[in-house]
């Protein structure tokens, strides 16, 4: 077998498995995002579909906005996707959800225009007001 990374919630009911790298990693300090981790931000690591898999468990579905589908367990509530419709060939992780979220450093932060004001940039990685996909 080929690369294999694999994640799952909090009580295993729910476990995927991607098979390539991902194509992007970053953390979010949008409003949205944070109401649905409970966290100040979330860090995603976001994957090919056609390279992603849920092997174990059904993951429920909320839609947290008109475009968006979030996935979470529904046994323990771990967030696990989100997904958005202007791009159907990528679905993002919650990296904290990853069994090796180590290997995953986010390289950008997102929606800083949101973040709360007493958590930190990293220096580090790249920075945008909104989304990095509208270079905004």
């Amino acid at each position: 077998m080929g690369l294999c990374i694999e994640g799952g919630c909090l009580c295993g009911a729910v476990r995927y498995r991607a098979t390539a790298p991902p194509v992007s990693r970053s953390i979010c300090h949008c409003r949205t995002c944070r109401r649905a981790s409970g966290a100040p931000s979330v860090a995603w690591s976001t994957f090919h579909m056609d390279a992603f898999a849920f092997i174990a468990g059904t993951p429920l579905w909320y839609q947290s906005s008109p475009e968006v589908v979030r996935s979470f367990c529904g046994n323990c509530g771990t967030p696990l996707t989100y997904r958005h419709a202007d791009d159907v060939d990528t679905l993002d992780i919650t990296t904290a959800s990853l069994d090796s979220p180590e290997q995953f450093p986010p390289t950008k932060e997102t929606w800083i225009e949101h973040k709360l004001p007493w958590e930190r940039l990293d220096e580090a990685t790249r920075h945008y007001q909104r989304s990095s996909t509208n270079n905004g």
